[in-house]
């Protein structure tokens, strides 16, 4: 698959990332390289391979779901920069 400088270009526009016109081609060259390489992945046979979700077949511990009343709100508090009344307080950040 062979990518241009036009749609190096639309790409950039459309992420919003100001790239010279000179930058382009080279770019271009960059991104053609890379998805030749990811289609070689396609050549290798994974016929019986299972699909996995870790590297290594290591089975989570679990533990007991137990419902609490929750933690200390002294101690929950204790770092908090600033709270009123066993709230944290934080900085507006909606107007």
């Amino acid at each position: 698959m062979a990518i241009d400088a036009a749609t190096v270009k639309k790409v950039a526009r459309l992420a919003r990332i100001a790239e010279p016109e000179d930058k382009l081609e080279p770019l271009a060259r960059e991104l053609t390289g890379i998805l030749n390489w990811i289609e070689q992945l396609n050549e290798v046979d994974t016929t019986g391979v299972e699909p996995m979700t870790s590297a290594e077949a290591v089975a989570l511990p679990m533990r007991e779901d137990v419902v609490t009343e929750g933690g200390d709100p002294a101690k929950v508090l204790a770092n908090a920069p600033k709270s009123v009344r066993g709230f944290f307080v934080v900085p507006k950040v909606v107007e």
